[in-house]
């Protein structure tokens, strides 16, 4: 694990501590010039009019500093898909541009994709301790950490990447070690606010770092790229201390049952209360799922989560202890099929059995697309005899994200010029804007971009001027983008109608029909009780054979358009689904 780095003036360090030449350097007094500015260049090639996949790249001149590289995951219209990635071909095409990518926090949305972008471009890389050790943890996946080039930094330190530098800000989310940036440039300042929410009361004690946003505002902010995922919420978001005394409610009702906990892996503050209250309650500890035994393996070795001794124990151990002696921390919070609590609940995990009056703690929200998933676990759960808890029953989940009022504070706090809605969706930045507004940011200095929008920014203007290469990559197994609009297409098309096969032997000299055609479907009629109907396709398709006989139409793949067009058009008439038509012609 990378080793924390010591602020020493004009000097970098790898995350082994060691000195490297061309680094990014402290930040020295700004020289004035009589030359024009240029504008700074603010492109998003992602996290605007989505949830996940955040990634901003400031441009200015032949520097280019990159905050935040992460994926998003697959919807309803990405069946069979991984994970999705933004498009780096304006990143590739401009990689000796590149002078850095910093990171505000650890969460998948923000740091999911790096090890895709340092296959493209080994860029080097700067955040927080613990960001950099679960970015460590996800090159070891990836088998490319070897070659990446990791530097760890305090928040207060600010670095130099040719003529954009970084001042790392902290701030509070659900996961520790989040900041913010102030990029500056010789346009201005530019405060980039990553993923956060004013927390009061934090768990590890640290407060966000409002003072250095009041002092960045009377020095005068040009731009403010600010997160949207709660502008729509009125109020301010509750401390997390709130879930550990529902957690200390919840555990004296649980009585002398077993108590399992699904939450974000991400989200350590909430492991390190569970942790302190089992302890309190003289439970022992299991972890299950690989992410959440990643992130809990990181964090005690960083020493962000502090586990007393011979309270963790393997979860291949729990059949040694009662009941009353276990609390369970895993995965699963948002329903996934393949994560621990599904597996758990349609009893497929291999060490967990859910029986009868189980206490089963969801503490998380569902993620929007994610309602049905997590309805599915907690119906089977309860089907099994569990007690099951979920936010809206009590205080089991607070968000890490900025409600109205908390933006409302910032922005009075930094007094930017324009105001730039970032991290969400239409809806969420829409309402954000708004928001701007009423805190005296004048309509035509707000911008809602849209992704792969060059937005230019001067002292005195904002516009988007341009548009480059942007989108989603889709990953599919250990394929990058080789799953496009055509093969989603025909998976949609397989998932709603199914597929039928035609089979047709050909003389290659005559054009002749030897034998077929046979017929074959999947997801589209059960053969056996539908035969009158594939009588009628093979007649149909025996027609379309003729009929290229005798007009002497020997080209394959003529045949084979025929074919689908005919036989698909045929289905629809008679059954009003499309199934997939698959000609196969083999010539002997």
């Amino acid at each position: 694990m990378a080793q924390e780095k010591k602020p020493v003036k004009n000097k970098k360090y790898s995350s082994k501590g060691s000195p490297k030449k061309n680094a990014p350097k402290k930040k020295s007094a700004a020289k004035t010039s009589k030359t024009p500015k240029l504008p700074i260049k603010i492109i998003s090639l992602g996290g605007l009019g989505e949830i996940g996949k955040n990634i901003t790249v400031y441009e200015y001149k032949d520097d280019i500093l990159i905050v935040d590289c992460g994926m998003a995951f697959p919807d309803e219209e990405t069946p069979g898909v991984d994970i999705v990635i933004p498009d780096f071909s304006y990143l590739v095409q401009n990689k000796d541009k590149i002078r850095g990518l910093v990171v505000t926090h650890g969460h998948e949305d923000h740091i999911g994709a790096i090890p895709y972008l340092l296959k493209n471009i080994n860029v080097p890389i700067y955040a927080t301790r613990l960001t950099l050790g679960l970015i460590e943890g996800k090159l070891k996946e990836h088998k490319n950490l070897a070659e990446a080039k990791l530097n760890v930094v305090n928040p207060g330190e600010t670095l130099e990447f040719g003529s954009i530098s970084a001042e790392f800000i902290h701030v509070n989310h659900s996961i520790p070690d989040a900041v913010a940036f102030a990029i500056k440039t010789p346009v201005g300042t530019v405060l980039h606010t990553g993923d956060f929410k004013i927390d009061t009361t934090p768990i590890d004690g640290q407060v966000i770092d409002l003072a250095r946003f009041g002092e960045l505002g009377k020095r005068g902010v040009l731009a403010m790229l600010a997160d949207s995922t709660n502008a729509e919420r009125p109020g301010y978001t509750m401390s997390e201390k709130v879930v550990g005394e529902s957690f200390q409610n919840l555990f004296k009702k649980a009585g002398n049952n077993r108590i399992i906990i699904a939450t974000f892996s991400s989200n350590i503050h909430r492991i390190q209360q569970i942790i302190d209250e089992a302890v309190n309650c003289g439970r022992k500890v299991a972890v299950s799922g690989r992410s959440m035994l990643n992130v809990v393996s990181v964090a005690s070795k960083l020493g962000y989560l502090k586990v007393p001794e011979n309270v963790l124990i393997d979860i291949e151990l729990i059949k040694r202890y009662k009941p009353e002696q276990l609390v369970i921390i895993t995965t699963g919070s948002q329903g996934e099929p393949l994560s621990a609590l599904h597996r758990m609940a349609f009893s497929d995990h291999r060490n967990v059995e859910i029986v009868p009056n189980d206490m089963i703690i969801i503490s998380a929200t569902p993620i929007p697309g994610n309602e049905k998933l997590v309805s599915k676990v907690v119906n089977e759960l309860m089907k099994r005899g569990a007690n099951v808890v979920y936010e809206k029953m009590y205080d089991v989940h607070v968000s890490g994200h900025a409600c109205q009022e908390e933006l409302k504070l910032l922005i009075s706090l930094v007094k930017p010029k324009y105001y730039i809605p970032v991290h969400g969706e239409q809806k969420h930045l829409t309402k954000h804007a708004l928001l701007a507004q009423t805190m005296g940011v004048p309509a035509e200095n707000t911008l809602i971009a849209n992704i792969g929008e060059v937005i230019e920014l001067t002292s005195k203007s904002i516009k988007v001027t341009e548009t480059v290469p942007s989108g989603r990559v889709l990953v599919d197994g250990l394929g990058v983008g080789d799953v496009g609009g055509v093969v989603l297409r025909d998976r949609k098309l397989l998932s709603d109608d199914g597929i039928m096969i035609v089979t047709v032997t050909m003389d290659e000299v005559t054009g002749e029909v030897v034998s077929g055609p046979e017929i074959v479907t999947r997801g589209f009629v059960y053969m056996k009780e539908s035969e009158e109907l594939i009588n009628e396709v093979i007649e149909v398709a025996e027609d379309i054979l003729e009929y290229c006989y005798t007009r002497r139409i020997h080209d394959i793949n003529t045949i084979k358009l025929k074919l689908r067009d005919g036989i698909s058009k045929y289905l629809y008439q008679v059954t009003r689904r499309s199934p997939m038509v698959m000609p196969i012609i083999m010539e002997v």
